[in-house]
C-alpha cells in the first residue's frame, strides 16, 4: 500500500490522503517512485469540477511529479534509480500531432492526474516514453515545479511566435506559476516586460524578478498605463490566463499587429471578442497548454546551466495537499506552491 490524495467526490472534503494499492506496472511503463510535484490550477479544477475532462472517480490527483525508477519496464532505457521527471501526457506515438513531436495535441491524449491516477502519490506508474531523464545537478524540489507552469510558459513564449530581444511583454496577473514562469523567461529572453497584479508585494517581488514595471489594476488604468510606458504603441506581446475579467484590457494594450497568448480563463472564458479591433490592428490570438518532449527538454537544460531558477512560494507535505489548495485558490501565491512526498 501507498500514501495517495485520492479524489472520492468534488470539493475539498472529497479529496482524502490515504491508503492506495501501488500500482500495477503495465508491460510498457516504468514505476517511479514520486518524490516531489506542484499544485496547479488544473489541480484546483479537478477537485472542485472537472466538467469536459473524461474521467472517473475515484482518481488519484496531480499532474507534476519527479522522482527516481523502482520499476523499470523490460528494455527501457532505464534503470532502478534512475532520476526522472514525468511528462504527465500519454500520446500515442501514431497521429500526426506525434508524429510532428507535438505530443500535447495527441488525438489520443491522456494526462495523468486528469484521465488516469496522478503523482499526488508515492509511486506512479507511466509508459516509459513518458519519463525524461533528471540531471543530477537539479533537486527533486525544483524540478517538481517544472513541468507544468514552466512548460507551459516557455511554450507561449517561444512557441508559434518567439519573443525577441527588445520586444515588449505585459504579463496579466503575474502572481501565479504560469505568470511568474513568463517573467523570468521573458527577462532571459531580452524582452521589457511589464506586470499586473493588485497586491503591492508581488509588484515588487516581480520587479526583482526583472520587471520593468508593474501595474495595480485595482488602482491604475492598465491600458492607459500601458500605452503611456510604450509611448502609445502598447506591447508586442499580452500573456492573459485570466480570462473574461482581463481579456478587454488585454486587446487594449497589445499593439499594431501584436499577439496575445492564453493559458487559461479562471474568470470566465466568454469575453466580448470586439472582432473590430481584431481585424482593424491585425492582432493574433492564440491558445497554449503544456508543452513537448522537445520543449520540456530545453527548460531543464536552462535550469541545469544556472540560467534559470524556478520561484517556490511555499511547501506543503502530502499530508496536507488541502492546505495548500486553500492558498491556490485564495490566489495568495507568489510563484509556484510545492509538494514534498515522502
Amino acid at each position: 500500500m501507498m500514501k495517495a490524495a485520492i479524489l472520492q467526490a468534488r470539493g475539498e472534503s472529497g479529496l482524502v490522503i490515504s491508503d492506495a494499492p501501488e500500482p500495477e506496472r503495465r508491460a510498457d511503463e516504468s514505476i517511479m517512485r514520486v518524490h516531489a510535484s506542484s499544485l496547479n490550477r488544473v489541480d484546483l479544477y479537478m477537485r472542485d469540477s472537472g466538467l469536459g475532462i473524461t474521467h472517473d472517480l475515484p482518481l488519484i490527483l496531480g499532474v507534476d511529479g519527479v522522482g527516481e525508477i523502482v520499476d523499470p519496464a523490460p528494455g527501457s532505457q532505464f534503470r532502478s534509480g534512475d532520476r526522472v521527471a514525468l511528462f504527465s501526457t500519454l500520446f500515442c506515438g501514431q497521429c500526426r500531432y506525434c508524429l510532428d513531436g507535438d505530443q500535447p495535441l495527441c488525438l489520443r491524449a491522456r494526462i495523468a492526474g486528469e484521465h488516469r491516477d496522478g503523482s499526488f502519490a508515492e509511486f506512479i506508474s507511466m509508459p516509459s516514453k513518458c519519463f525524461i531523464p533528471l540531471p543530477e545537478s537539479i533537486s527533486f524540489e525544483a524540478a517538481g515545479v517544472l513541468p507544468a507552469a514552466y512548460v507551459t510558459a516557455y511554450r507561449m513564449l517561444f512557441g508559434k511566435r518567439p519573443i525577441a530581444p527588445g520586444e515588449t511583454v505585459l504579463v496579466v496577473g503575474a502572481g501565479g506559476g504560469v505568470g511568474v514562469a513568463c517573467v523570468q523567461l521573458a527577462v532571459l529572453a531580452g524582452a521589457t516586460v511589464y506586470v499586473t497584479t493588485s497586491i503591492q508585494e508581488k509588484l515588487d517581488q516581480a520587479a526583482s524578478l526583472g520587471a520593468q514595471a508593474g501595474i495595480n489594476y485595482r488602482s491604475e488604468n492598465v491600458p492607459e498605463t500601458i500605452l503611456a510606458l510604450t509611448k502609445g504603441q502598447g506591447v508586442d506581446m499580452v500573456i492573459d490566463s485570466v480570462g473574461q475579467a482581463t481579456w478587454s484590457d488585454s486587446l487594449r494594450c497589445v499593439r499594431r499587429g501584436g499577439c496575445i497568448v492564453t493559458c487559461g480563463a479562471t474568470t470566465g472564458g466568454n469575453p466580448p471578442a470586439d472582432i473590430q479591433r481584431l481585424f482593424i490592428r491585425q492582432l493574433e490570438i492564440y491558445g497554449s497548454t503544456g508543452g513537448n518532449i522537445r520543449e520540456f527538454r530545453n527548460l531543464l537544460a536552462m535550469v541545469e546551466q544556472g540560467r534559470l531558477n524556478p520561484v517556490i512560494d511555499s511547501r506543503f507535505e502530502l499530508a496536507s495537499l488541502n492546505e495548500g489548495f486553500t492558498r491556490l485558490a485564495a490566489g495568495e501565491q507568489f510563484g509556484k506552491i510545492a509538494i514534498q512526498i515522502p
